[in-house]
């Protein structure tokens, strides 16, 4: 049998594999690697009638323009505070609940738990962001209870000093239970003969936890924190969009929502491409210096 006649045999037996990766394989093509062609007005005086191979070629303006922006700092400063926060509190939280999920011994009150938590992934943003609204309005419930207790209501959502705040727990509240499936998965990774081991050695649950629990999951959440700061300049534009407003801005504008305004709202989509790859280089920078710190330390790495 020639090469041809054996490729096109191989070709012809495994045509439905290649038939079933075909859609997946479309849907990165057009809407994930296409789009990446816009990254041009970046570099250029972009002008919708002459497209991206016409208009006007203008290097690095762009970017020297927003470092030098007035507003630069401010909007990279809310963003890696936005995500400092949403890393030392939102990331650990569901870590912290599958742990204490494990121990639950009681099914029915365990599936209970997950369920009741699970719920709040499935609501959409704009939902989750109306809840807030009327729980953190003058009226609404949360001053209610303030004003029963004798206290002042006050306007949450335009208090820039509470964005933050807000925005991180609900971003809690709504992945929590979700995130921990992942590490819940995990542990059913470790061998129980290693619980056994240790409770006829006489150690108790704290004991097991940090000698047998955590070290088995280590690798697991290596891979999160990894993956977590890669999108550590990536914080959520739709609730940030939806929750912000004028007196919030201080705190509130980041990277993304910076972008918006200038690239949709004052059309000027050169100075937001550009905004938009300072944003992708810095998250990239990012995610290989922790892959490579992780690899030193212990070992394990996303690449």
């Amino acid at each position: 049998m020639t090469p041809a006649a054996d490729l096109q045999k191989k070709l012809g037996k495994s045509m439905p594999l290649y038939l079933m990766f075909a859609l997946p394989f479309a849907y990165f093509a057009i809407f994930h690697y296409a789009p990446m062609i816009g990254n041009l007005m970046a570099f250029e005086n972009y002008s919708i009638v002459k497209g991206f191979f016409h208009s006007p070629w203008a290097g690095t303006k762009y970017f020297r323009q927003f470092l030098t922006d007035p507003y630069f700092w401010q909007v990279v400063k809310n963003t890696v505070l936005m995500n400092v926060y949403s890393l030392l509190f939102y990331f650990p939280s569901s870590l912290i609940f599958a742990l204490l999920l494990n121990e639950l011994r009681h099914k029915f009150f365990k599936s209970f738990i997950q369920t009741v938590t699970y719920v709040p992934h499935f609501l959409s943003t704009v939902v989750v962001v109306g809840m807030l609204v009327n729980f953190l309005s003058v009226d609404g419930l949360i001053n209610e209870v303030i004003k029963l207790f004798g206290g002042e209501p006050k306007t949450f959502m335009s208090l820039p000093d509470w964005f933050r705040g807000i925005y991180v727990g609900s971003e809690i509240w709504q992945g929590i239970g979700w995130n921990s499936i992942i590490y819940l998965a995990a542990l059913t990774g470790i061998d129980p003969q290693l619980y056994e081991a240790a409770t006829v050695d006489g150690a108790n649950r704290w004991r097991k936890l940090l000698h047998i629990t955590l070290p088995g999951i280590s690798t697991v959440v290596t891979i999160m924190l990894l993956l977590t700061l890669g999108k550590m300049l990536s914080v959520g534009f739709e609730k940030i969009l939806l929750m912000y407003s004028g007196p919030t801005y201080e705190t509130a504008d980041v990277i993304q929502t910076f972008v918006y305004r200038r690239g949709l709202i004052d059309s000027d989509f050169s100075f937001a491409s550009a905004v938009g790859i300072f944003q992708s280089v810095l998250a990239f920078v990012l995610v290989v210096s922790a892959n490579e710190v992780s690899k030193k330390i212990n070992g394990s790495r996303l690449f």
